[in-house]
C-alpha cells in the first residue's frame, strides 16, 4: 500500500470513527447557557467601561454592571437540567453551570474591588481597619 493510500485510510477511519461517538461527547453550553454566557460577556464589557469611567458616570456604569449581574444570577438560580438527560450529559451540563458561576463570581469580585477603591480615602489613610 503506497504512504498516500495509508493516509487515506487513516483519514477515512478518524472519520468515519467520529460519527460513531455519542451526540454527548460534543455536547457543549445548551441554549439558556449561550444565552448567558453571551450577558455575561456584556457584562464584561460594562465593567471595562466602568473602570475606564470617573465620578457620578463611573457609579452609574457600576449600577447597571450589578443589575446586569443580578439578572444573570436570578436566571441561572431558575435553570435546570433537562429532564431525561444521561449521567454523562447531566455532568457536562453541570461543568458548564460551574463555568458560569465562575465567571460570574470572577466579575462580581472585580465589581466589589471597584467599589472599595471608589470608597477608600485620597489620602491613602487607614486601609486595614473597619469598625463595626
Amino acid at each position: 500500500m503506497k504512504r498516500s493510500d495509508l493516509h487515506r485510510f487513516v483519514a477515512a477511519a478518524l472519520v468515519g470513527g467520529i460519527g460513531l461517538l455519542p451526540v454527548s461527547t460534543w455536547a457543549g453550553p445548551d441554549f439558556q447557557q449561550k444565552q448567558l454566557y453571551q450577558s455575561i460577556h456584556e457584562a464584561k464589557m460594562k465593567l471595562k467601561e466602568v473602570e475606564a469611567a470617573k465620578g457620578s458616570e463611573r457609579q452609574k456604569l457600576l449600577a447597571q454592571h450589578l443589575k446586569m449581574m443580578q439578572d444573570v444570577m436570578d436566571k441561572m438560580k431558575a435553570m435546570k437540567p433537562k429532564p431525561g438527560m444521561s449521567m454523562q450529559e447531566h455532568e457536562e451540563w453541570i461543568s458548564e453551570h460551574q463555568k458560569l458561576m465562575e465567571a460570574v463570581f470572577g466579575q462580581m469580585m472585580k465589581e466589589h474591588h471597584m467599589l472599595m477603591d471608589m470608597n477608600q480615602p485620597m489620602d491613602g489613610g487607614n486601609h486595614g481597619s473597619h469598625t463595626q
